[in-house]
């Protein structure tokens, strides 16, 4: 990984963004997708800008985006590409989604992007170096008790039976009114931000978290998966991310996972 590596991801969030911002709140194709996930012209756009680039730039490397599937699968280096994180919230017209881009090598995400193309608002993270906020370092905030925290998950609707307990388990440790819904991977900045102190989330696919561990780990915060592991290729999708590492344990007792 290159300081040229993290200038690509940049570019990559540009072109995205470029991609995106016509369509917001506009009119706009949309369908539901096998797994009945809704896409939309957008995410197509934005995707489709982002392949371009790194095939121009990088043909060597691999690809494994939401929407056009998998170039060079057996490359050590892959791009992970979300071009709408939280497409829902872009069809509702709430500027809360985000465009998500990852590096990994052998399997484990390097370089993490999220992007809000409307407010313009850009986590990077970057393993072993801190996490940049539109241009400045962005601090996990410390959380003296679980009770005090904020937690957040995108819809309760997306656990199964079994997981729900499990959610269930942690939000009682929580007081009520701090529990948040919505949000998608830009709750994950939110963290790395100091604003919200954990997201819970069962049911993610890699293209939803590969970017995320580089932004909350380098604000020091720490990702994981319900039993305590670190995130990457092979990871379930039941996933974890804590804004202070004194409440690891307490998040992991709360949540009591033996799926």
């Amino acid at each position: 990984m290159t300081p040229k590596d993290i200038d690509l991801a940049q570019k990559l969030a540009e072109a995205a963004g470029e991609a995106i911002r016509p369509f917001f709140r506009a009119k706009f194709d949309q369908e539901t997708k096998d797994d009945s996930s809704p896409v939309t012209e957008a995410d197509r756009a934005a995707e489709a800008a982002m392949r371009a680039i790194i095939e121009a730039e990088r043909p060597d490397d691999g690809i494994i985006g939401e929407e056009y599937g998998t170039r060079n699968e057996g490359a050590s280096r892959q791009w992970v590409l979300d071009p709408i994180d939280g497409t829902t919230s872009f069809i509702a017209g709430r500027p809360i989604f985000g465009t998500l881009i990852a590096l990994m090598q052998e399997g484990f995400p390097l370089i993490g992007i999220i992007d809000q193309p409307i407010s313009k608002e850009r986590w990077v993270g970057v393993i072993g170096r801190p996490t940049i906020f539109n241009g400045q370092p962005a601090k996990s905030a410390r959380c003296r008790e679980l009770k005090n925290a904020v937690l957040a998950t995108t819809t309760p609707h997306q656990f199964d039976e079994h997981d729900a307990e499990h959610f269930m388990g942690l939000a009682s440790k929580v007081a009520p009114r701090k529990i948040i819904y919505g949000g998608d991977c830009y709750n994950y900045g939110l963290v790395a931000s100091g604003h919200v102190d954990v997201v819970c989330e069962a049911g993610l696919k890699l293209h939803d978290f590969a970017a995320l561990a580089p932004i909350v780990d380098g604000a020091g915060g720490m990702m994981c998966d319900w039993n305590g592991e670190p995130l990457h290729a092979e990871s379930d999708g039941h996933v974890l991310a804590i804004g202070d590492h004194a409440r690891v344990d307490d998040v992991l007792e709360a949540i009591a996972c033996h799926h």
